[in-house]
This record gives structure tokens, sequence and C-alpha cells, in this order.
């Protein structure tokens, strides 16, 4: 059977290759060893607030799980404004958000909306491998910015504008970032929106991650910049609806009838369930809720980064948001005689049980030293991690060779 160009274009996600291989090790495991400790998914390991359980269980009883408008629900377009005005101060009204099935389904809409057959989408390097697929299957291209740590890992104005030609569509940026944890400063990205924007272009913001970062001085939307940004963001990452598959989107209001067209056309409707649930997320009990539980990310990355660098793995810019950690791996590398991260995660993974994510899933700018840990796990545990690192750290080197992609 022929596939398509756009099939052939997509590429493996990696972080699924440890995945399988640490469910396989934990199929044959034995009753002495020791469990397997997850740090690769980013996934909140706190359960939904009471208040958004009983909610679907009222939904269903009632018989709430019939289509909705494709837009969402109005409520809960309108609850989404006022949580812009509760916490950031912004009017967004609620005409300008549409309720999507995840953030992925925005992300799509918003490519499929604004890039054309061959448009360039400038995006930073490391950024998270979905959001370059996004623009592929639109039959765009991604192009990827190096970024260091000097940059806190994201794209400077300069970078933008010198990259900047004539196929270039916009720029896709995220703050916080998946994998580093770290958000643009805020004059680099509004000296990027105004470079956008004297070259009609288009600035996509992905923002999952806004509600759960560390410090003021990072934690504000970048629809604060103009009404022409598109602002990508999930009911996964804060409010912890990871597998409720439900997201949203902040439009200009000149793309708001053309993406609900297009989503109509797609997927017909979010989730009536997770909708109805979802409005639970913004009652008082909920949201004191979902703030003790980002002062708890927060206290789980101040301690898990001192533990992680006694082991070898130094963390070049601290995260001050999300729930990762973006390690530099080289110390740990040349200490067991490991090509790369990609080789060192799966040995870490059976000397140590440990499951974390390779950098190359992320990018191409010296990716192969770094790997990210997921914090979104129990303190316990990513203490319990670290320890088996130092052990990892301190032991014999490997006695094999090691080739490219061998795991």
């Amino acid at each position: 059977m022929k596939l398509s160009a756009r099939a052939r274009r997509a590429q493996p996600f990696y972080v699924m290759e440890i995945a399988k291989a640490a469910d396989e090790l934990v199929r044959h495991s034995g009753p002495h060893d020791p469990a397997m400790i997850y740090l690769n998914i980013g996934e909140p390991d706190f359960q939904v607030p009471p208040g958004v359980r009983e909610a679907a269980e009222q939904a269903l009883q009632r018989g709430h799980t019939r289509y909705t408008p494709a837009a969402g629900l109005p409520e809960l377009r309108q609850c989404l404004s006022d949580w812009y005005g509760q916490h950031f101060g912004l009017q967004v009204p609620a005409s300008r958000i549409l309720v999507t099935s995840g953030a992925s389904a925005a992300l799509q809409l918003a490519c499929l909306a604004l890039v054309e057959t061959g448009d360039e989408i400038l995006m930073p390097d490391p950024c998270y491998p979905c959001n370059r697929q996004f623009v592929s299957m639109a039959d765009g291209q991604a192009v990827l910015l190096p970024t260091r740590a000097e940059q806190r890992f994201q794209p400077g104005a300069e970078q933008v504008r010198q990259a900047w030609n004539a196929r270039t569509r916009g720029v896709l940026l995220a703050s916080p970032s998946n994998p580093t944890g770290t958000s643009i400063e805020p004059e680099e990205l509004r000296r990027i929106h105004a470079l956008v924007r004297e070259r009609d272009g288009v600035l996509i913001a992905d923002e999952i991650y806004l509600g759960l970062s560390h410090d003021s001085r990072y934690g504000q939307s970048a629809l604060a910049l103009g009404e022409d940004v598109v602002s990508i963001n999930s009911f996964s990452k804060y409010f912890g609806m990871t597998g409720w598959r439900l997201g949203w989107m902040v439009l200009p209001e000149p793309l708001v009838e053309v993406a609900e067209q297009m989503a109509q056309h797609l997927y017909i409707c979010p989730s009536a369930l997770a909708q109805q649930a979802a409005l639970a997320c913004f009652e008082p009990a909920s949201l004191a809720l979902f703030e003790a539980r980002r002062a708890e990310f927060r206290a789980r990355r101040d301690a898990f980064i001192p533990a992680l660098e006694q082991a070898g793995l130094k963390v070049p810019v601290r995260p001050d948001g999300a729930f990762y950690v973006w390690a530099d791996a080289s110390a740990m590398c040349q200490r067991l005689q490991l090509p790369g991260s990609w080789e060192l995660a799966f040995e870490i993974l059976r000397r140590c049980r440990v499951a974390v994510t390779p950098g190359r899933d992320f990018g191409e700018a010296d990716t192969g030293r770094f790997l990210r840990f997921s914090t979104a796990n129990s303190l316990d545990a990513l203490l319990e991690a670290a320890r088996r690192l130092q052990e990892c750290y301190w032991a014999a080197p490997v006695q094999r060779p090691f080739a490219s992609g061998h795991r």
C-alpha cells in the first residue's frame, strides 16, 4: 500500500521506545527486583479534584453526553475568559476561545488554518517533537533555531530575524517549555512579537504549562502582547485532566469562525463529558487544590535538582515552570563509557530501573547529551531515583561496546 508523502515524513516518538522497554523489563521482573520508577512521561501523578469527578458522574447520570457546539460549551468558554481575568489580568472575550479535543487538536487546527504548503515555521531547538510534526502534517516545514543555556534554551529575536525569509510564515514558541521547563525572557518575547507583526506573520504560543509557572517574572501569557497572538492551552497539566483530552485555543477574532468550521469536520466537537467535568475546575475548592499542587511541583523541583546533580547530571538552567528537568548527562556518559544519552537512558533503565527520556526526541542542537526528567512523580520516588542514579554514576563502566541506536 502506497503511503502519502505526509505519512512518510512522520518521525518516531522515541520516548515511547523507552516506555516499551521499561514495560518489558517490568513484565520479566522477579519478586526481589526494585520497582520501576517512571520519570519519562509528563503526566501529573495527582487525580482530578473530587468536584471534577463528581461533575462528570452527575453529567453522565443526567445524560449530558450529546454533541456540544464545535467551539465548546458556552459556559466553559466563559469560565476560561474569567480565569484569564482573575489569574493574568487579561480581558479575553469568550468569543475568541475555542475549546478543543486536547491541545493537540488546537495545534493541528492552528497549523491547518495558517500554514500553506512549503511555509516555514520557526521554533526552538530543543522543543516538543509533536509540535514539529503538526507543522509537517500541514505540509509546512519546521525550521529549528539552535538555543543555548545562556538563552534559557529559548530563541532570541535576532535569531528569528536572521532565519526569516520569503517562505517563513511565523514562529511557534513554548513557554514554559517541554523539555527544559524554561520560559522565554519577557522582553525577548516582545521583540519577537514585534518582528513577526512587522512581517505580517503569526506568533503561536504553546502555553500548556503556563499555569505551572513558579516565577512571576515569566508566568504571564503571550496574549498580553496583542490580539494577533494565537495561544494554545490544555486542561491536562495545571488542571490534571490528561486522559480527558480537553484543551483550548485563543484566536484573533477573524480566525475563530474558520477554526470552528474546521473543527466541525475534523472531530465534530470536544468530549461533552470532559467539558461538563471541566466546569468544576473553576470552583474555588478546585482552584485552591490546583494551587497547592503547583506548590508541590515546585517543592519537588527544589529537592530533586540538587540530588540529581550529586549523581553527575548537571542542570544548566533551573526550570521556572512545568515539571521537567533538562540535565546534561555528559559526565555520566563519560564515566560509564557511553556515546550519548540515548544509550545512557537504556543503561539507566537496566541498572537503576528508572525510566527517563533521552534528548534525541527534542531536536538536533546537541540534544544527544541531555536527558529529560519528569518531576510529575512523588517526592519519595524522585529522591529514590536520584539515589539509584548516584549508585549508577559510581558503578563500574560498561564493558561492552555500544553502537549508535543500540538498546
